[in-house]
């Protein structure tokens, strides 16, 4: 005899007969369930292409030799919090800066105030697609008249064609100095205000040459701002490298040759001595 408690006697037969009872589970009836793979390809051709619905990227799958339901892919982008139907509303700004970079220069002023208190007003212009920069021109009354012939000095000796040219909603840049750009086929579009980020490239710049060369000085007189302007121009263009340039300068196209270890190295200065540059030795 086995002594147990009642309650364990009735447990055992409950379970007993949940076993006897129980049916083998039943083999699934339905659609087969969507392959990973296919899922992936479905949310990349969404992610490539933010504004195609699920009928355009129904159509694509199936020009690829995917057989899949439109209904199906509408619940792949649901599911993975997408909308199936987007807006088809124009491009982002940062798909237009994009699709235009090498046809677009940001232009942006910049002040440094000296020891003596005297403020100067800098402009300069950057090339999107290379982040190769130009100084326009350094003046104490930047008037609408100073900033057009600065645009036209920049036009007279540039070499690239310009389609776009970013400004923000500053009263130095007047009709005239749109007037210029128009000559040469090109449209200027003003940023909205209170909206820096819209002109981004040039706002990091105005950070780097600040952190970089005019944070670490004292600026006496106009001579000697333009002396270290023009010294950090050819840093940046020529020798700084740039994460977005797969660290190469903006005008240095090549790969740097492969040097041994045991080569020395020669450092240079520029900018009165602030920044340093690195090369093999000869």
């Amino acid at each position: 005899m086995l002594i147990v408690k009642p309650a364990t006697v009735i447990g055992w037969h409950r379970r007993l007969v949940a076993r006897h009872w129980t049916q083998p589970p039943q083999p699934r009836i339905g659609r087969p369930p969507t392959p990973t793979e296919l899922r992936r390809l479905v949310l990349r051709l969404g992610t490539e292409n933010p504004y195609w619905g699920y009928r355009r990227i129904h159509g694509e799958l199936r020009h690829l030799g995917h057989r899949i339901a439109a209904s199906t892919v509408w619940k792949i982008l649901r599911d993975a919090g997408r909308e199936p139907t987007p807006n088809r509303t124009g491009p982002s700004w940062s798909e237009f800066i994009a699709s235009q970079a090498h046809a677009l220069v940001a232009t942006d002023f910049f002040c440094v105030d000296t020891v003596t208190l005297r403020r100067f007003h800098v402009l300069f212009f950057i090339e999107i697609d290379t982040r190769r920069v130009h100084l326009a021109g350094i003046t104490t009354n930047p008037t609408g008249g100073w900033t057009t012939q600065a645009a036209r000095n920049l036009t007279m000796t540039y070499d690239k064609a310009i389609r776009f040219v970013i400004r923000d909603g500053a009263g130095q840049y007047s009709r005239t100095f749109e007037h210029v750009f128009a000559a040469i086929g090109a449209d200027v579009i003003t940023t909205p205000p209170g909206a820096p980020q819209a002109n981004a490239f040039a706002e990091r710049w105005v950070r780097t040459v600040r952190h970089e060369l005019l944070d670490r000085t004292l600026i006496w007189n106009q001579r000697q701002l333009r002396r270290l302007l023009d010294d950090f121009m050819k840093h940046y263009n020529a020798h700084r490298p740039h994460r977005s340039l797969d660290q190469r300068a903006p005008t240095d196209d090549t790969d740097a040759p492969v040097i041994n270890l045991g080569q020395p190295i020669q450092r240079t200065t520029t900018c009165a001595g602030l920044i340093n540059e690195y090369r093999p030795a000869a």
